[in-house]
């Protein structure tokens, strides 16, 4: 017998949203998911998924922000922050063919998912993510995410913000969206809702010292903030 869609299990995932200024007007980068998805069809959404089990032992050639580190901490049962960072990473070098790393040498073997990446010479950098969001999807889905939302602007990027040649298939339509636009688009209702969060921060380079947090879970939805407080109730309650 098939799961029911209660029984789906929440799964770690990050997501990136990459800001490009052009003619003094913020882009957002986004793509749109193809007809046959189970998750969220034809959506245009930002690059991003799971967390890879590997995730955790990819180097980072500079870890997050402090800051960054410890609000992603709060809210969950394990520090998890060096896992989603690196699955960030790799999830916009894989859906977009977009570099976020620094010029270096990987220490061991390489992971088959970061060859390409490794292969232009390059170790993922991490200081440049700005976490500003963290939603769960609502029970009833066919998948749930615990997914983190990170901002990072393109001039950390590694090469021609254009240049999409590396991406893989599963996201069509990649491109510069201007900010103000973006929102006439097929948008999944927390990408909307995250768009309004980046509006907000579209000029700012510093991390956040509060971050949103939309938590759904079997019992209740809750709009939360992560700012260092002490948690109205653990995630499990």
């Amino acid at each position: 017998m098939d799961k029911t869609r209660e029984d789906v299990p929440v799964r770690d995932a990050a997501t990136v949203i990459v800001l490009n200024e052009r003619a003094g007007v913020p882009h957002v980068l986004m793509g749109q998911r193809g007809a046959s998805a189970v998750f969220m069809p034809n959506k245009f959404v930002f690059p991003g998924g799971a967390v890879d089990p590997g995730d955790a032992g990819v180097p980072l050639a500079c870890p997050l922000p402090d800051l960054c580190a410890e609000r992603l901490r709060e809210e969950s049962a394990a520090d998890l922050a060096h896992a989603i960072a690196a699955a960030a990473i790799r999830e916009l070098w894989e859906e977009t063919g977009l570099a976020l790393g620094l010029p270096g040498a990987w220490p061991g073997d390489v992971p088959p998912d970061w060859q390409g990446f490794a292969a232009r010479g390059l170790v993922p950098r991490a200081d440049a993510l700005q976490f500003v969001f963290r939603a769960i999807t609502p029970p009833g889905r066919p998948r749930r995410f615990d997914a983190r939302f990170f901002l990072v602007h393109a001039e950390a990027l590694v090469g021609d913000p254009d240049d999409f040649s590396a991406a893989c298939e599963e996201l069509s339509h990649l491109q510069w969206i201007p900010l103000p636009e973006a929102r006439h688009f097929d948008l999944p209702f927390i990408t909307e809702v995250v768009l309004a969060e980046v509006a907000a921060r579209a000029h700012d380079r510093t991390p956040p010292t509060s971050v949103p947090f939309f938590r759904n879970d079997d019992e209740e939805s809750l709009f939360l903030r992560l700012n260092g407080a002490p948690p109205l109730r653990s995630l499990k309650g």
